[in-house]
């Protein structure tokens, strides 16, 4: 699965609290690639559900009708992987008509999510 027009604007992703252990669901911008999903965190590991992963990478993903568990990662910066996350997700809101979002689309920190067909 390739980002696409037909790809709904966001997914849901659902971590473990790092300290509480409950259920945290948020909603979140994504692009998908073959069988990834990638999404940008604009305040870096200081994001709360970027925490929850470093902490357990066991999340629940939903993509529009699809939901399943799922491990996430937090990509290492200025590898392949993270400048396809980068790209990908650019394109796809900018495409959308998002502002300018070269700015987010460089300092975000990028994670990555199994998202198999």
């Amino acid at each position: 699965m390739a980002s696409d027009a037909a790809e709904p604007d966001l997914a849901y992703l659902i971590t473990s609290g790092r300290m509480s252990g409950n259920a945290h669901r948020i909603e979140i911008w994504f692009a998908t690639n073959e069988q990834t999903a990638y999404f940008l965190a604009g305040d870096g590991d200081r994001s709360d559900w970027v925490r929850n992963i470093m902490v357990s990478a066991d999340v629940v993903l939903q993509i529009g009708d699809r939901k399943r568990p799922s491990r996430a990662r937090v990509l290492s910066a200025g590898s392949e992987e993270d400048a396809t996350a980068r790209k990908l997700l650019v394109e796809k809101y900018t495409l959308r008509g998002e502002a300018n979002l070269s700015d987010w689309g460089s300092r975000a920190l990028a994670v990555a999510a199994d998202w198999p067909d």
